[in-house]
């Protein structure tokens, strides 16, 4: 029998990835730990869960807590999915994080795992990831943490650098870019298989074949013809320019580089809007996320159905329960598996999950252009880092610096003011930077 603490029950990843665990028979006598501090959305979430196992009439256990200390003795698994300091993607400090870039020139798409946004979420981020690092030290020191916390990669790397709890973060981008390439090139998904390496949110479909042939070609044909390309302007145009197609949406990517968000001109050319930041959450709002997990429940059955979603972490928690080798792509650290990427910074590789952990599989080079691509990410995730760790709040300034959208529309004196201000925006968030 299993434990799975699920910190941040109530975001959504509660109830999907509990149905998803519960899908599997091997899993279906776990206890599901559920955690939030929003007591009404954790209770929620575990009615839900609750109708599912006594629908089904399972032996599994739900148990629920606002206090984590309560949940993780004995865990085998804890999966985070939080948001620190305030919403995900609505209200402060997100609405700082966007609209203060924003009046500086740096308009962000997303604004969750570079650039100024994505900087200033992993800093009011970093102290509570920690502390729940420092926890299951104290408490189930040989549990796997899945992280699904944007950004993905400071904070893997912050867990790794950190504290000794194995760990590996996790996301859906390589699952859902290559669903889009087999539709491409009108395959069935089941008979496609991909090499897919980089960094989290930049990684590179290296090799695509169909029914063990190369699809690579075939795929640079549809760029221009197939339907579901028309609005991925900016992964076409870098698959064009680059020679490969990089996970993550155009309007993600775009943020991320310095060629397609400097002015409104080049926006209109490949299809990108600004972010509009809500201060208060739309009602019955889907997240971009949830759509790609392959299931549509809203989470109101009265049974829910037991149907698996395309997220790894129930094929993870099996694989490690049962010992039956699983391969997926993770975040790790790099440890040699790209050779021409810093061993010490995070990757996004093909890994093998067992009972002993989860181990990287050795890529080797990536093409040299693409490499460097992903440096001027490493550079702000690093700097980011060291920032957070070692409470280094010009190293922060430094990553935001670095960031390459920021660095394209900003010159250097105004960066400084606009880091100022949303250091102040922060507010208490930061503190602990003053400890």
């Amino acid at each position: 029998m299993a434990k799975i603490v699920i910190i941040g029950a109530g975001s959504g990843f509660g109830s999907r990835l509990s149905i998803d665990i519960l899908s599997r028979e091997a899993l279906r006598d776990s206890t599901i730990a559920l955690c939030d501090i929003d007591e009404g959305r954790l209770h929620a979430v575990a009615d839900y869960v609750q109708r599912a196992v006594e629908g089904h009439r399972l032996p599994a256990r739900i148990q629920a807590s606002t206090d984590r200390m309560e949940l993780l003795p004995g865990a085998d698994v804890v999966v985070t999915a939080v948001s620190v300091g305030g919403p995900a993607y609505w209200g402060e400090p997100y609405v700082s994080e966007v609209e203060i870039p924003r009046k500086y020139g740096v308009d962000q798409s997303v604004a969750d795992t570079i650039g100024p946004g994505g900087v200033f979420r992993f800093l009011r981020t970093a102290k509570e990831h920690l502390q729940f690092c420092n926890d299951m030290e104290a408490l189930c020191p040989d549990a796997l943490l899945l992280n699904y916390t944007n950004p993905m990669a400071m904070l893997t790397w912050l867990h790794s650098q950190g504290s000794s709890i194995k760990n590996v973060g996790l996301c859906h981008s390589v699952q859902g870019t290559t669903r889009k390439l087999a539709q491409a090139i009108g395959a069935l998904y089941e008979e496609v298989s991909y090499l897919v390496a980089g960094i989290n949110h930049q990684a590179w479909v290296l090799q695509f074949q169909h029914r063990g042939e190369d699809a690579l070609p075939r795929l640079r044909e549809a760029l221009d013809t197939a339907e579901n390309m028309k609005d991925e302007r900016v992964r076409v145009e870098m698959a064009k320019q680059f020679g490969y197609f990089v996970t993550e949406s155009s309007p993600h990517n775009s943020e991320y580089l310095p060629y397609f968000r400097r002015t409104p001109e080049l926006m209109e050319t490949y299809g990108l809007k600004s972010r509009e930041v809500p201060m208060e959450l739309p009602p019955n709002r889907l997240r971009a996320w949830q759509k790609d997990t392959g299931v549509d429940e809203d989470g109101q059955a009265q049974v829910p159905e037991l149907k698996l979603s395309h997220e790894y972490a129930s094929q993870i928690i099996e694989a490690r329960v049962v010992n039956q080798p699983f391969v997926f792509n993770g975040n790790l650290m790099n440890g040699g598996a790209i050779s021409n990427l810093p061993a010490r910074c995070c990757v996004e590789v093909p890994c093998v999950v067992d009972r002993h952990g989860v181990h990287a599989c050795h890529v080797g080079d990536l093409p040299p252009q693409l490499a460097a691509l992903n440096m001027t990410n490493i550079a702000v995730q690093e700097l980011a880092v060291k920032a957070a760790i070692e409470r280094d709040r010009e190293a922060a300034f430094h990553a935001v610096a670095l960031d390459p959208l920021t660095a394209a529309v900003v010159p250097l004196p105004q960066i400084r003011q606009m880091f100022d201000e949303l250091w102040a925006a922060e507010g208490d968030r930061l503190a602990y930077f003053d400890a």
